[in-house]
């Protein structure tokens, strides 16, 4: 008996220390961190249906479209990981509520933007603080939930990203459409203002404190230059087109890449210093890890400038309200959570990577069926017709993006699991800002150079009906000369809001006859539309050609669940 009590105290030395219990409020708190969330996808689609009335309120380039996203987008992809680390050092709550409270206050402001450069400076200050404020709730939730509920907090955010995608569109259009009380397309900022008080009052209520065990250094150099680089590098090719690239945009993207290249050897120092470091450089020597950041980030450069190219197109190419063409590309949300899903439940443990590329090949088919149907129909185009090729590719990207992060982050460490996603979040961003601003580009581009041979396409029409309105042959000339210059100005002007001189012209002709120009111009205008919304979907089924060559350098498989 004597023997067994003494040796109590050894087999009691030798149990593992109990776990921290459970923070008691955590799955309230989970709330409030995923509404966190859809705030920030709603604002980062809105602009994909609301950015056609934007333009038409506030006038400005076609360039002023992509800033509005590309404004969002690149403050949020560079601050992301800056954000991360404000956490770690000032406490996450303390964070998440600075942010949630500027998020909201920044939202008012693009709400009362009364020009396209205070709602744009608005967009980044918005971008910003969504970077400050989503991070905290990857170290909150690890810090709130014992490892066996980990897994199910985190997917909670699959069905909250997909209620965000599908609502993003809808609530857009039809806040646009229906103007209430005379807000218009000011509404889509507005709705953040309820959405961000229960967000912030929860998070008062509801979050714990909380920060890192060691307080991390920060890294203040490293975040200048890659900002400073990225700047350098989209402002340019975001105005360039419009201003006719003159020599200076070349010498800026030149020095961006070389303040870029200047970004790496700084970090590469830091790191053999033993300071404090932007982004962790032993990650980016895993092959694999390096390889999964090359695919999100040409895989998000061609989707996100397809989204919104595909929104612009409807409204402005073939003239559907706000509200149609959020219902026409809804598809693409349905099916993606679909997609998503389907991942999850079956294909990703079982096929992994082969999986990813067969998301890929999906998604390749449904953009090819896309614009198939868009250059086969043009102006006759209706969203049913679409509807097709719109599903397939949603199903495709939600297998595509159901898997990419679990193979991506398969090769990384358990304990660097959080700064990796963070990186690889950021470089999602990062394609959504260039792929706005490449593929926006080349669109604007295109419009701009085929407008005459639109216009040709349909000459002989054209002429028959002004010959049955009553012009003389000097007279259709004249007409179909103003037409030429009419469509290429009104498709590459820096002004909204100002009337080109050839289009004043043809309004100026006898009613008969301007109501037949009139004609012809929508037609070539359609059919202008059209033809660059091919062209460039071509290019973002290249995009994805190559998304799928790098992604035979992931691992094969995601990583097992165990907890984190």
């Amino acid at each position: 008996m004597s023997s067994v009590e003494a040796d109590e105290p050894d087999a009691a030395a030798a149990e593992p220390p109990a776990e921290p219990p459970a923070y008691a409020r955590r799955w309230a708190a989970l709330g409030v961190i995923l509404g966190a969330e859809i705030m920030d996808l709603l604002d980062g689609t809105i602009m994909n249906i609301a950015a056609p009335a934007v333009r038409a309120d506030l006038g400005g380039s076609l360039s002023v479209i992509q800033w509005i996203t590309v404004g969002y987008t690149l403050a949020f992809a560079v601050l992301l990981v800056v954000g991360g680390r404000l956490g770690d050092i000032y406490g996450r709550k303390r964070m998440f509520v600075i942010g949630a409270v500027g998020f909201t206050l920044a939202s008012v402001l693009c709400a009362v933007a009364g020009s396209p450069e205070m709602l744009i400076a608005a967009r980044f200050l918005q971008g910003g603080l969504g970077a400050l404020m989503i991070p905290q709730g990857l170290g909150l939730i690890k810090q709130m939930f014992p490892p066996k509920e980990t897994a199910a907090a985190f997917g909670a955010f699959g069905p909250a990203i997909g209620l965000g995608a599908v609502l993003g569109p809808i609530v857009a259009g039809f806040l646009v459409d229906a103007d209430l009380f005379g807000t218009g397309w000011r509404a889509v900022f507005l709705i953040n203002l309820p959405i961000g008080a229960a967000v912030i009052i929860g998070a008062m209520l509801l979050l714990p404190e909380g920060k890192a065990p060691v307080r991390p250094k920060f890294d203040f150099g490293g975040m200048l230059l890659v900002t400073l680089g990225l700047t350098l590098l989209i402002f340019p090719l975001v105005q360039g087109r419009e201003r006719g690239w003159p020599a200076w945009t070349f010498v800026l993207m030149a020095a961006g890449a070389a303040v870029l290249a200047a970004f790496v050897a700084y970090e590469l120092r830091q790191e053999k210093r033993g300071g404090a470091t932007l982004i962790e450089l032993s990650l980016l020597r895993r092959s694999r890890y390096a390889a999964g950041l090359a695919v999100a980030l040409v895989f998000f450069t061609g989707i996100s400038g397809m989204s919104l190219l595909l929104g612009l197109h409807l409204q402005i190419g073939l003239g559907f309200s706000p509200t149609r063409a959020a219902l026409t590309m809804t598809p693409w949300s349905v099916f993606l959570v679909v997609g998503a899903i389907l991942t999850g439940a079956v294909l990703g443990a079982k096929f992994g990577r082969k999986a990813l590329h067969g998301g890929l090949a999906v998604l390749a088919i449904g953009v090819l069926i896309m614009l198939l149907t868009i250059g086969d129909q043009a102006g006759d185009l209706t969203s049913w017709e679409l509807v097709p090729g719109i599903a397939v590719a949603g199903l495709g990207m939600g297998i595509m993006i159901g898997l990419l992060f679990d193979i991506a982050l398969a090769d990384v460490d358990k304990q660097e699991a959080g700064t990796a996603s963070g990186i690889l979040t950021a470089v999602q961003q990062l394609g959504f800002a260039v792929g706005v601003a490449v593929l926006a580009t080349l669109f604007f581009g295109l419009l701009g150079s085929q407008a005459t041979a639109s216009v040709a396409d349909g000459e002989s029409r054209t002429r028959a009906e002004l010959t049955a309105a009553g012009a003389a042959p000097a007279e259709q000339d004249r007409l179909l000369t103003d037409l030429r210059v009419c469509l290429r100005e009104s498709a590459s002007q820096k002004d909204s809001e100002r009337t080109p001189g050839s289009c004043w012209n043809i309004q100026q002709a006898r009613p008969e006859l301007a109501e037949a120009t009139a004609r012809a111009w929508q037609r070539a205008h359609t059919e202008n539309f059209s033809t660059a919304m091919v062209r460039t979907l071509w290019i973002v089924i290249g995009l994805l050609a190559v998304s799928f060559a790098l992604a035979f350098r992931l691992p094969p498989k995601p990583r097992e669940e165990e907890g984190f």
